[in-house]
């Protein structure tokens, strides 16, 4: 089993070599869903990095998955620099007019030359999730990340599990959507995936500075600033996976 764990700072690439995790999802603005991260946060990651490889979102703005020539153009050099600064894989991906892989991908999997590829979370608002999964493998994608069209995974769990048996081994599939330890063992069983992603993260404080105005992160509680990777949450879920 692999275990990867999405991050958006150095201190939770920190915690995810320190438990052991396989890889993470390096984003930015995980307040929008996870946005490109910028080249120094993926130089200070690869840097921390021994045992964990750091994988980079490529996501150049919030909402759908239909790009512009321009943002295409966008991820294409993003994905050069990711490259560039010593990235083992980029997570991307793009839809098409009719709701399956824009024929960008395919440009991004070539400026991704030497690097592993994951086709995002783009395939769950996808046209047919059966469909595209072919498409990733004909394009040359290592996985694909996807929670079986559901908000939480166990509600996709059948999804995921056509998905696996599809593939066939030809491409990996990795499933999302709520992953915990406390559910981890209850979705390697239902889906027979060998790829769990998980956003462990807990709310922080912040200092505020005692003024009405609050520069608080989008989603985050009440009288907290902005969330970080949870350490315990990030330990207890390599544990209970690794038995």
């Amino acid at each position: 089993m692999r275990v990867e764990i999405v991050v958006e700072s150095v201190g939770g690439m920190r915690v995810a070599e320190r438990f052991g995790a396989d890889r993470v999802e390096l984003c930015g603005g995980l307040g929008d869903g996870g946005l490109t991260p910028s080249v120094g946060l993926i130089e200070a990651a690869v840097g921390v990095g021994v045992r964990t490889e750091v994988h980079v979102l490529i996501r150049p703005r919030p909402g759908d998955f239909r790009y512009s020539r321009d943002e295409i153009a966008v991820m294409v050099r993003d994905i050069e620099a990711a490259r560039r600064a010593g990235a083992r894989g980029v997570v991307v991906g793009a839809l098409g007019a009719d709701g399956l892989a824009d024929p960008a991908c395919a440009e991004f999997v070539a400026a991704a030359e030497g690097m592993e590829t994951t086709f995002h979370r783009a395939i769950d608002v996808s046209a047919s999730s059966e469909e595209l999964l072919a498409q990733a493998i004909s394009l040359g994608f290592t996985r694909i990340l996807t929670s079986g069209r559901q908000p939480n995974v166990l509600d996709g769990a059948p999804v995921i599990k056509d998905l696996v048996q599809r593939a066939a081994g030809a491409i990996q599939v990795m499933a999302c959507g709520g992953v915990r330890a406390s559910n981890a063992l209850e979705v390697i069983a239902a889906t027979g995936v060998s790829d769990l992603h998980a956003g462990v993260r807990a709310p922080v404080r912040g200092d505020s500075g005692g003024g009405v105005v609050t520069f608080a992160g989008v989603g985050v509680p009440a009288g907290f600033d902005r969330f970080e990777t949870d350490a315990d949450g990030v330990a207890e879920l390599c544990s209970v996976v690794r038995g």
